[in-house]
């Protein structure tokens, strides 16, 4: 028996996956411990100073509470999660080779068709890790790089040494910021020398198919100095009678003159607990927008927040979640403006059918020395049924005088009389219904790329049915 890191290692070999003779699958115990954290960075053969960063983050997690303060949580129970699960043994860069389990739930999703036709590389993790990746070579050879997270560290140990959980999400930030930091596995990393366009979107695709799992995947995102990138993000999980969580990071670095786009629909079954920290540190004229749809989930908390640093930088936040029956989403943004000139609007939409429950939370900061900063915030909910909810926590601190800040904020339910309108003009009730969505959807679907819009109004129409009329 051969004791590593105080385990033992034989807790760590491989169990046959039922039901995929093709592919040995590493899964760890239920429930989160020292033990555990160190069996993960064993079987990731990690460097020192990762081991040593995810044990610190155990310590901290340790010692945080749990928040209580957004959506209920009581329910949530780390002693029944898998937090680690590994599909295979290596990583593809032929989708030929992929395990055919794998390989046809990616082939129904289209996932490879689309990278053909429209993207300029594909990372796809599976369960906890990243088991493809494969960027293009024209930006290959500029010096992008595009590969999963696990990669990365060994690749590229003084980037991600850098960058990964120090001053974007440190490890501890919150609770599950430091539980990121000890189980965190797969993700996707990027960079983007200075001066480079790439003209094409990258793509991560994440699925986490067990029950009672988790996924954490941590997405590192760097753009040089006037570099630009649109970098888009799937997830999905399909539905199990019990609860399983999602709590992934994502740091963004913009630097001077740099323009960073990151896109994400994120359909999780009404089982998982959708709790993510997302952050970016904007320099100088640099530019970061947000995009997102968050569907599914039984609980979600995300936030995805702005770090204005540089004199001229911006921010533009487009989300819109849903919220069917037994849901909860806890949603926003949050922008601190810590320059002069800088500028952000946030536009903050919800859809709350079936009892479903909604509520927008947010944060505008406005520091002392960010003088002639704008921001606009506009928070819209729609109520389909007099039995769902919508809620508004804004919270603003300003400590400028010269600056223009606006704030607006709209409930609105669809009525009899609006549909009685609509009908008296030829629709059926679920016409009517569909055309006063697509007008309240108008301003995210419309900056989503035409694939990921018309899939995102099919997923809301889905939610719908047996939920209205």
């Amino acid at each position: 028996m051969v004791k590593i890191l105080g385990f033992d290692k034989t807790s760590a070999d491989p169990v046959w996956e039922q039901g995929s003779p093709e592919r040995w699958v590493h899964r760890t115990q239920k429930g989160i411990s020292k033990k555990i954290v160190e069996e993960i960075s064993y079987l990731k053969g990690e460097p020192d100073w990762m081991r040593e960063k995810r044990l610190l983050a155990y310590r901290f997690f340790k010692e945080k509470k749990i928040p209580t303060w957004g959506v209920d949580l009581s329910e949530l129970n780390f002693d029944d999660i898998t937090f680690f699960i590994r599909p295979g043994e290596r990583q593809y860069k032929n989708w030929d080779e992929v395990p055919a389990d794998i390989k046809g739930v990616y082939d129904q999703l289209g996932i490879p068709q689309a990278e053909q036709k429209f993207l300029a590389g594909l990372v796809g993790q599976y369960e906890s890790e990243g088991f493809y990746a494969k960027l293009k070579d024209q930006w290959e050879k500029q010096g992008v790089i595009f590969t999963d997270t696990d990669t990365a560290v060994k690749k590229y140990p003084d980037l991600v040494k850098e960058y990964f959980m120090t001053r974007c999400v440190p490890i501890a930030d919150h609770a599950f910021a430091a539980l990121h930091g000890a189980v965190w596995s797969g993700g996707s990393f990027v960079y983007v020398p200075a001066g480079v366009a790439v003209a094409l979107p990258l793509q991560a695709y994440f699925r986490m198919n067990a029950p009672q799992s988790g996924q954490f995947e941590h997405t590192l995102i760097i753009a040089e100095e006037g570099a630009s990138v649109h970098y888009i993000e799937s997830c999905t999980a399909p539905k199990y009678s019990t609860d399983s969580l999602h709590s992934a990071v994502v740091e963004i670095f913009v630097k001077k003159n740099a323009s960073v786009r990151y896109t994400t629909i994120q359909n999780w079954s009404k089982n998982v607990y959708n709790l993510n920290t997302k952050r970016a540190i904007v320099e100088q004229d640099g530019k970061i927008e947000w995009v997102g749809g968050s569907l599914g989930s039984k609980r979600t908390m995300l936030y995805p927040m702005s770090l204005l640093t540089g004199k001229g930088a911006s921010a533009r936040h487009l989300n819109i979640a849903v919220s069917a029956r037994g849901q909860w989403k806890d949603t926003g943004a949050k922008v601190v403006h810590g320059a002069p000139y800088t500028n952000s609007r946030v536009i903050s939409k919800s859809v709350s059918l079936g009892g479903g429950r909604s509520s927008y939370r947010g944060l505008l900061k406005i520091a002392k020395g960010a003088h002639g900063s704008k921001a606009h915030v506009q928070c819209d909910a729609l109520l389909l049924d007099p039995h769902s909810q919508s809620d508004t926590y804004p919270y603003m601190e300003i400590y400028e005088d010269d600056v223009a800040i606006m704030h607006e904020a709209t409930v609105n339910r669809v009525t009899d009389a609006q549909l009685f309108y609509l009908r008296s003009r030829g629709l059926t009730e679920e016409q009517a219904f569909d055309l006063i969505l697509s007008g309240f959807l108008d301003p995210i679907s419309r900056e989503l790329p035409l694939d990921y819009a018309l899939e995102l109004n099919r997923m809301i129409r889905l939610e719908m049915i047996g939920s209205v009329g």
